[in-house]
C-alpha cells in the first residue's frame, strides 16, 4: 500500500501534506511513502530528512502518481497531474468542489475516489481530522499579527510619565474557530476585544476568552445542524448594520471571519460604516478569497478607504507554512487511518461511515 504526494503550485501554496514526522507514522503502519525531489525544501526540510527514515524520493512525478494507492495533497492537482491519476486510486485534499465541480466530476467519472476534507461532518469522531479548525486557528492568530504590524499605534494600555496610551479596540466579526483565536490573540496583546456572530451559542465562548459579545436585539440563533452559520434574514441584517455602524466608530482593528460554506461571503462591513471609522484603523478580511466581508476587499491588496486600510490575502497560511503543514499532515493521517483496513491492508471506502460518506464526492 503506497501513499504519495506531489508538488503543489508553490506560488500559491507553500504547505505540504506529508511532513517527516507524519511519514514515520505511515511507515510504521506498513505503508510505503513516495515523494518527489525537493518536496518540502522551501520549508527548510531537506530530502534526506525523508529518505533517512525510509521514504523513497523520485525525480519522476509521473512514476509517483502511477504507483500510488493514495495521493494526499493540499489543493487539487493541475490538469497534467490529474490526467495521470488512474481508476480506483484515492485522492485526498481540500478541493473546493463548488468552484472545481467540472474538474472533480471528470475524476469521479474515471472511477477515482475523491475525498475533500472541508466536507468533514462536525462530529466528535472527526475532530482529529478537522482541517478547517486546525488551519482556521492559525489564520485567526496570523490575521491579528498582520493587522497589528500595519497599525501605527500601540495595542496595550501604557502608562508613562508623558501620559497614558489607551488600549486598542478590536472587533472580531464571526466567532468561529478563526474568530475565537483572533479574540484570544488580541486579548493576549492587551487589546479591548468585542465580537459578533449570528450564532448565539458563540456568546459564552467569546466571553470565556475575555471578549464582549455584541448582540443584535431579538436575534435568533442562525446555526445549522452541522454547527456552521447560515444566512441571516433581512431584518437581522438591518439590525446588525445599525449595531455595527455605531460600534465601528470607536474600533481600531476589525478582523472579519464570516463565511457561509459553499456561498459567497456576506458583505457585513458596508461602505458607509467604513466612512465613519477613524483614519488609521485596520480591517483584516479573512473572507477575502470568497468575496470578502467588506464592500471594498480585494484579494492580496491593501485598499485605503478614507484612511482605513482594508487587507485580505488569498492564502494567509502561506505566512505560517511550517506550522500549518504540521497540523494539516496530522489531520490527513488521521483521515487515512480511518480509511485503512489494517487486517486486509487496503483502503475501504465504506459509505456507511458518516466521515467517508460526507467527504466522498459522488
Amino acid at each position: 500500500m503506497k501513499v504519495v504526494s506531489v508538488l503543489e503550485n508553490q506560488t500559491i501554496e507553500k504547505r505540504v501534506a506529508i511532513t517527516p514526522e507524519i511519514a514515520k507514522k505511515y511507515l510504521s503502519l506498513g505503508f510505503e511513502v513516495l515523494l518527489p525531489e525537493n518536496y518540502a525544501n522551501h520549508l527548510g526540510i531537506k530530502d534526506n530528512e525523508y529518505s533517512n527514515i525510509g521514504v523513497k524520493i523520485s525525480k519522476d512525478e509521473k512514476e509517483i502518481i502511477n504507483s500510488a494507492d493514495i495521493i494526499v495533497q493540499i489543493e487539487l492537482p493541475n490538469d497534467e497531474k490529474r490526467s495521470l491519476i488512474k481508476e480506483n486510486q484515492t485522492l485526498i485534499g481540500v478541493f473546493n468542489p463548488y468552484s472545481n465541480k467540472d474538474k472533480i466530476d471528470d475524476l469521479v467519472k474515471r472511477n477515482i475516489n475523491v475525498l475533500s476534507l472541508e466536507l468533514l461532518p462536525r462530529i466528535t469522531r472527526a475532530q482529529s481530522m478537522d482541517i478547517l479548525s486546525s488551519q482556521a486557528n492559525l489564520a485567526g492568530y496570523k490575521a491579528v499579527l498582520e493587522s497589528v504590524a500595519n497599525f501605527e499605534k500601540a495595542i496595550p494600555m501604557m502608562m508613562t510619565a508623558a501620559g497614558t496610551i489607551p488600549a486598542a479596540k478590536v472587533l472580531v466579526v464571526g466567532a468561529g474557530v478563526a474568530g475565537l483565536q483572533a479574540i484570544a490573540t488580541a486579548k493576549r496583546m492587551g487589546a479591548i476585544v468585542f465580537a459578533t456572530d449570528v450564532r448565539m451559542t458563540s456568546k459564552e465562548q467569546v466571553e470565556s476568552l475575555g471578549g464582549k459579545f455584541l448582540t443584535v436585539e431579538g436575534a435568533e440563533n442562525l446555526e445549522t445542524e452541522g454547527g456552521y452559520a447560515k444566512e441571516a434574514s433581512d431584518d437581522f441584517k438591518k439590525k446588525q448594520e445599525e449595531l455595527l455602524t455605531e460600534t465601528l466608530k470607536k474600533i481600531d482593528i476589525v478582523i472579519c471571519t464570516a463565511l457561509i460554506p459553499g456561498k459567497k461571503a456576506p458583505v457585513i462591513i458596508k461602505d458607509e460604516m467604513i466612512n465613519n471609522m477613524q483614519a488609521g484603523s485596520i480591517i483584516y478580511d479573512l473572507a477575502a478569497i470568497q468575496g470578502g466581508n467588506t464592500a471594498f476587499t480585494e484579494v492580496d491588496k491593501v485598499i485605503d478607504k478614507n484612511g482605513v486600510k482594508i487587507m485580505g490575502e488569498s492564502n494567509i497560511l502561506n505566512k505560517l507554512p511550517t506550522s500549518a503543514s504540521n497540523l494539516y499532515a496530522k489531520n490527513v493521517f488521521n483521515f487515512v487511518l480511518n480509511l485503512y483496513d489494517k487486517e486486509n491492508k487496503k483502503i475501504n471506502i465504506n459509505t456507511d461511515d458518516e466521515i467517508i460518506d460526507k467527504t466522498l464526492i459522488k
